[in-house]
């Protein structure tokens, strides 16, 4: 039997879409074989892949001025890749949002590159994110090469609700964990990226959504498969790209157009956010949330019990229960649940009744 699962990514996928994979498995198509046995090069993969590119690009309404790329690597590989592309020594400095670990590290990787500054930080003198800035808080040097945020935090459990206003200088975004949780203005972006492991697929493949025009202003001194451009102007076929991970993500995007494309999944997402923070403050004496409302995440709900050996007990008796992946993050403890869009509605109302229960047995 299948858990409700919520994990934070590796995460939960559509069961339509692990189905349709289970009975193509062997054979796509009429083949003769398994997708993940086709060349890249070939018209049958090629067409999954043209498929899948069609669905995000019809979805987000991605404009003729931007393309998607398929990379591998994750967001580690995003945090050194953007600094390594467009850091130079004409403009060697770009403005970054430190609003949780991940952002650290983004950080961290384009000090190899440059000179980049914290333009804002929200961390809290117990080294905690509890927030996002306002947009009155912000201070952009429009010098910068780019302005770098990431827009929902795993860790911490906070979450950009509006985009940063930046000016002209070019916004680059890691959206790993909340990419297509909701439809949004792709116009606004020089270039976004997301790993596939949260809302759109298995792990393995990531989605770069980039102004042409910016990318081609990136480094041509780096090896050609680090640069934007080759991947775009290669329709992401340069190299061989995670043809299995592509072609799942295609299902994720098929099941999300069946579903009622993104302005449903938006629906979906503010339902289940709105039942498990309801059952936080309704237990606000037990159930510690420590995220400001405005800056509450919809896709990772964390918090934490009156001690943390009662956080323990929570995660294995829901485990008992069939839920799994609630155990916080190991740098922060506590519970963090992850509402991805093939989280149900149904399934986080069970959770929702867990924890009621969970009150009275052990509050």
């Amino acid at each position: 039997m299948r858990v409700i699962n919520f994990n934070p990514g590796p995460a939960a996928m559509p069961l339509p879409a692990l189905e349709r994979a289970r009975d193509e498995l062997l054979d796509f198509q009429g083949s003769g074989m398994s997708i993940m046995e086709h060349s890249h090069r070939g018209k049958v993969y090629e067409a999954v892949h043209d498929e899948a590119i069609a669905l995000l690009t019809q979805m987000l309404d991605i404009p003729a001025t931007h393309q998607v790329v398929f990379l591998t690597g994750g967001a580690h590989q995003q945090f050194a890749q953007v600094p390594m592309n467009f850091l130079t020594p004409a403009h060697p400095s770009a403005d970054y949002f430190l609003t949780g670990g991940w952002s650290e590290k983004a950080l961290e990787e384009a000090r190899f590159y440059g000179t980049p500054r914290v333009a804002i930080t929200t961390q809290g003198p117990d080294k905690r994110y509890t927030r996002v800035p306002t947009q009155a808080e912000l201070r952009v040097d429009p010098s910068a090469a780019y302005v770098h945020f990431t827009s929902n935090n795993t860790l911490f459990g906070t979450q950009w609700h509006t985009f940063p206003e930046v000016g002209d200088v070019p916004l680059v975004a890691d959206m790993c964990s909340d990419f297509l949780w909701r439809k949004f203005d792709v116009s606004r972006f020089a270039l976004l990226y997301a790993g596939a492991q949260k809302n759109l697929g298995p792990s393995g493949v990531t989605v770069v959504v980039a102004s042409k025009e910016f990318m081609a202003r990136g480094r041509q001194d780096i090896p050609k498969v680090f640069r934007y451009s080759v991947h775009a102007e290669n329709n992401s076929l340069y190299n061989t790209p995670p043809t299995l991970a592509i072609y799942l993500a295609r299902n994720v995007l098929a099941w999300i157009r069946d579903l009622g494309g993104l302005d449903a999944v938006e629906r979906r997402n503010r339902e289940k956010a709105a039942l498990l923070y309801a059952a936080l403050d309704r237990h606000a004496g037990f159930y510690r949330a420590p995220v400001e409302r405005d800056s509450r995440s919809a896709m990772n709900a964390v918090f934490y019990l009156p001690t943390e050996a009662l956080d323990a007990t929570f995660a294995a008796e829901a485990l008992k229960a069939g839920m799994a992946g609630l155990k916080g993050h190991r740098s922060v403890g506590g519970i963090r649940a992850s509402l991805y869009n093939a989280v149900s509605v149904e399934d986080v109302r069970a959770l929702v009744s867990f924890m009621d229960h969970f009150v009275k047995t052990h509050g």
